[in-house]
């Protein structure tokens, strides 16, 4: 009986965790990090201060899972995209593109969450900061990754180039018609893996 117990509580501080961060994530996103107050947070997930500062220790505390939370969805999505075109260089980047268009065109779509945090905080140290630098670091990575198996002449360049394409689609969204984000993604891709070949 005591160790069925101790999972329920179990259970019960993991449900908590995940309300508190499900509604901070929430709000984060559509308001801004910096507009929504812990106070904000307690009360739309209907939980007690201290629930939340069990959790986490600061707001900044919060903002990093908001922020781990979002980069396990994108991360999960690009490697599930990764596996499928594992011998297709260029079909990889081409679907890769595909469904970041697609997530451009989202009806509630608010721009980047790293981004976003990052241009709150211009504190170079500050936590949440850290994590959305990790982030855009880790998409020059894979893009470089992708570079390589295309065997241009300079990888590096083509990853730096397709960073800053997907990084502008990200802060641009809102110029986009929504049934534009793909095909410009796509036409843009190509016209740099061709001047990247004719480099060569």
């Amino acid at each position: 009986m005591p160790v069925k117990h101790q999972k329920a509580q179990g259970g019960e501080a993991l449900d908590v965790r995940e309300r508190i961060l499900e509604c901070a994530s929430s709000l984060f996103y559509q308001r801004g990090v910096r507009a929504v107050g812990v106070d904000l947070v307690v009360e739309q997930a209907g939980v007690a201060k201290t629930s939340l500062y069990r959790h986490f220790r600061t707001k900044d505390d919060l903002i990093v899972a908001f922020l781990q939370r979002e980069d396990v969805d994108f991360w999960t999505t690009w490697d599930g995209v990764a596996a499928a075109h594992a011998d297709d260089p260029a079909g990889e980047l081409a679907a890769q593109m595909r469904w970041i268009g697609a997530r451009l065109a989202r009806s509630n779509y608010r721009g980047c969450p790293q981004i976003n945090v990052a241009a709150e905080f211009p504190e170079q140290d500050h936590p949440a900061r850290q994590v959305a630098r990790a982030h855009m670091q880790a998409l020059r990575a894979r893009l470089d990754i992708i570079a390589r198996r295309l065997d241009v002449a300079r990888p590096d360049v083509l990853a730096a180039q397709l960073a800053l394409l997907v990084n502008g689609a990200f802060v641009s969204s809102d110029l986009l018609v929504t049934d534009d984000a793909i095909q410009i993604l796509l036409a843009s891709m190509q016209a740099l893996l061709e001047a990247a070949h004719a480099t060569k």
